[in-house]
């Protein structure tokens, strides 16, 4: 490894629906290398790796996949589609010597450093911290997770977590008739049967079955009734789903006290961005009782970078080649 001859890495951001792989410079993404794959196009994800490196000249060395699942020991497995992912076969795919296998949310939290201001938004200041203070990364999308960010030395430690699938809180009688009417459809709610695409849906069905009204829609039609005002139940779908999304961040905060911040990301958050102060995300995220002062410390940001997951697999690459 010198100055001239950087490292080059092959990662790879694997969703339930596509699949992004770039090569890298050292910890660089190269967004000209940067293609989008669709799933269903092929067999597992070595077929992926091998038509994205046929075009490509060089043979990596290192790799990083950064999946939407539950990884352990190196093996993950894809949670919307029955893929299977583990260092041994990301080798063979690709001729990478040092390969790691990462929950997407772990590459996230290994972005953070290298996030540029231009791409964070804050919707709440909290209060300023060390360098070394814990950080969270919340994904709200498709699925729904989080995952704690630390710094050690000059390592960082993004433990895995599966926080989507924690169970529902509920605080009043409206949220237990929901919790109850998800329940009899899909099983025991988790988190993510509201903080995501598919639950904010579940959210306003609910709500139009509660008051007798037959007007479907998906998530997007939602949105877009939210933002035109077209709507009063998709305007109380959506104050349900901030105030749930505060409630569960405020939650994820307590038990992992990240002073250095909570970084939201994910298509759905995004979407979300523009109506979290008018419709009480503040008030939730507070709302811990004689602990509500104490909510005031950690600063909320949202990121905007659809690479991020891309970024932090190459620097967690970089440290492992260290």
């Amino acid at each position: 490894m010198t100055e001239t001859t950087p490292v080059t890495a092959l990662v790879a951001d694997l969703g339930g629906t596509n699949t992004r792989v770039a090569l890298t410079d050292g910890g660089a993404v190269r967004t000209d290398t940067i293609k989008r794959f669709r799933n269903a196009e092929h067999p597992d994800l070595l077929s992926v790796l091998r038509a994205y490196l046929a075009d490509q000249t060089v043979v990596p060395d290192c790799a990083c996949v950064a999946m939407a699942g539950p990884v352990r020991d190196g093996v993950g497995e894809l949670t919307n589609l029955s893929w299977t992912v583990d260092r041994d076969s990301v080798a063979d795919a690709t001729g990478a010597k040092t390969v790691a296998v990462l929950n997407d949310l772990q590459a996230q939290g290994h972005a953070l450093d290298l996030l540029k201001p231009e791409v964070l938004q804050t919707i709440l200041p909290g209060q300023k911290t060390g360098p070394k203070a814990a950080r969270l990364v919340i994904g709200i999308g498709t699925g729904m997770n989080a995952a704690a960010v630390y710094r050690l030395g000059d390592r960082t430690l993004v433990p895995p977590s599966e926080a989507g699938h924690v169970s529902l809180p509920a605080q009043n009688a409206d949220e237990l008739r929901l919790l109850d009417w998800i329940a009899k459809k899909h099983g025991t709610p988790g988190l993510e049967d509201i903080l995501s695409g598919r639950g904010f849906e579940r959210v306003y069905e609910w709500l139009c079955s509660e008051a007798g009204v037959d007007a479907p829609l998906d998530a997007s039609g939602i949105m877009q009734a939210v933002n035109d005002g077209s709507s009063k139940i998709a305007e109380e779908a959506a104050r349900m789903f901030v105030r749930m999304m505060g409630r569960a961040a405020g939650n994820l905060a307590l038990v992992h006290l990240p002073f250095g911040g909570i970084y939201l990301i994910g298509g759905v958050a995004r979407h979300f961005a523009p109506h979290l102060e008018r419709l009480g995300f503040r008030e939730a995220f507070h709302d811990k009782g004689r602990f509500s002062e104490f909510m005031e410390q950690f600063p909320v940001h949202l990121v905007e970078d659809d690479y991020a997951a891309l970024t932090g697999s190459a620097a967690h690459l970089m440290e492992l080649m260290d």
